[in-house]
């Protein structure tokens, strides 16, 4: 059964940072690229960023770059996201995913359940 689980998320204020985590079971997860998206209070789905199977590319979406960074640990089947410098815009439910296809959603078969970050003073 292919799981992944996030974890890292909470509360921080403004200028903070957070490392967020994907553990994934059940499938060969050096062989997937991966991706990390978010969906605001009241708002659609975001792309984030996505990696390689080797983590030797790696993309961000233009409201995220420079402050995060994605990256993965084959050894340990999990895959991150350092968010450095938060903004209250930050604030959303983040999502793991299995594949590097930025926001064609359909090509999309799982998801994680999401972690919850928080941004504010």
């Amino acid at each position: 059964e292919v799981q992944l689980v996030e974890s890292g998320g909470g509360l921080v204020q403004p200028g903070g940072s957070l490392r967020l985590s994907c553990a994934a079971s059940g499938f060969t997860f050096s062989s997937y690229g991966m991706t990390w998206a978010r969906r605001a209070p009241g708002k659609g789905l975001e792309w984030v960023s996505g990696i390689d199977s080797v983590g030797g590319s790696r993309v961000y979406a233009d409201s995220v770059k420079g402050r995060f960074t994605i990256s993965r640990d084959n050894a340990k089947n999990t895959l991150y996201l350092q968010m450095n410098s938060l903004k209250p815009e930050d604030t959303a439910e983040y999502y793991c995913a299995i594949g590097a296809f930025g926001n064609s959603w359909t090509k999309y078969d799982y998801w994680g359940q999401g972690t919850q970050v928080t941004v504010s003073s």
